[in-house]
């Protein structure tokens, strides 16, 4: 059970002791004043529930720390690592909205809440956390490449042809370690959400 109070003060607290860049404070009420931490990180996948959009943010955070602390030891800005894995998924405010459907139980049909994506912002993804971000405070050019390809070969851009994703991993390497956490996050500590279908 994701405890979703507990969750945003810890969110807060990560930012506000680790990010001194102009712009954190109103990039937090922006946040405070969304969905973001009630959100879901998904329809289906992954934290499909209440708070998983912030618990998904927490655990890409934590695998990020680590995989930066493996690679580089003590030589790795903190500030981009915790700016990177806590907004990358900023592009899911206002995203995700409540249904339901039918769904059959032991002969019975019954009536089941889901969620269901209604984008107020169509940009993207990825593209479309860096514009958010960037809107409050300025990313630099490795935290923008490093968000906006954070799902590597999944992104849909990708699916439409695109290999610039290559490009941003061999000159930005912070952006793979990124993409890791973010699949580590994902599979490995967060449920698939096939049980709270």
């Amino acid at each position: 059970m994701i405890n979703i109070e507990e969750n945003k003060e810890e969110f807060l607290r990560i930012a506000r002791e680790n990010i001194k860049r102009e712009g954190i404070e109103d990039l937090l009420k922006f946040l405070e004043g969304s969905d973001f931490f009630v959100a879901p990180c998904s329809t289906k996948f992954h934290l499909c529930v209440e708070g998983g959009l912030c618990q998904h943010s927490l655990n890409v955070y934590d695998r990020f720390v680590r995989l930066a602390t493996e690679e580089y030891g003590d030589d790795f800005n903190l500030e981009t690592v915790t700016i990177c894995a806590l907004f990358h998924d900023v592009c899911k405010c206002y995203f995700y909205k409540k249904s339901t459907r039918n769904v059959k139980e032991n002969g019975v049909w019954v009536e089941k809440p889901y969620y269901v994506v209604e984008d107020m912002l169509p940009y993207g993804h990825g593209e479309k956390s860096v514009y958010i971000i960037n809107g409050y405070l300025r990313l630099t050019r490795e935290e923008a490449i490093a968000i906006n390809w954070h799902t590597g070969g999944f992104d849909e851009r990708v699916r439409g042809g695109s290999y610039a994703y290559k490009e941003a991993y061999t000159k930005y390497p912070l952006a793979v370690l990124m993409h890791i956490a973010d699949l580590m996050a994902t599979y490995i500590d967060e449920t698939t959400g096939e049980d709270n279908e």
